[in-house]
């Protein structure tokens, strides 16, 4: 998950402490994109990739990512997001079934899971979402990156998430199929 906190447009559902006192008694609930192009029979041809500075200033790749709040479903959720990162005319195509691809479990220290963000307990709900429209980095993305399955997948992109994250990317591709299509 990105470390860098994006300020919250309609702030009022918790303020800053009372977020951080959560994450230390709750897990949070989380949604996660992995945008996608798709050719003409359906198979995926590109994966968006965003690039991020963390915390300490370097920079990292990650995917569409923010929190569920209170009383928002997880569509709305996922949209949210998918515009907050990707811009307005992004146009992603939400499947008629909000299942998951996969559930990720993050814990602030290194776990079966293999997913860590030592800010929290998290749980993101993560989908392939295809995109259409023209996308632009916003918020705290500083540039999105189409790369081929086989590139996202090499070990130097994959070495550019962080807190093992880019392991999602490995699971998204063969829940989309690719290497079948």
């Amino acid at each position: 998950m990105s470390r860098v906190r994006t300020p919250d447009p309609t702030p009022g559902w918790l303020s800053e402490e009372e977020l951080a006192q959560a994450r230390q008694q709750l897990p949070m609930v989380y949604v996660q994109a992995v945008p996608v192009t798709l050719d003409p029979l359906g198979c995926v041809s590109d994966v968006g990739l965003l690039l991020r500075p963390n915390d300490e200033g370097n920079m990292i790749r990650s995917f569409v990512s923010g929190r569920v709040h209170y009383r928002e479903t997880v569509r709305a959720a996922l949209l949210r997001h998918l515009e907050k990162d990707l811009g307005p005319l992004a146009m992603p195509q939400l499947p008629p079934s909000l299942t998951p691809f996969t559930i990720a479990e993050y814990f602030p220290h290194p776990s079966q899971s293999g997913l860590t963000d030592d800010r929290q307990h998290a749980v993101a709900l993560c989908y392939v979402i295809p995109v259409n429209g023209d996308c632009e980095p916003r918020q705290d993305a500083l540039q999105l990156s189409w790369l081929t399955p086989e590139e996202a997948l090499r070990e130097e992109v994959q070495e550019e998430f962080e807190g093992g994250s880019g392991d999602l990317v490995r699971r998204a591709l063969a829940y989309a199929g690719w290497g079948r299509c």
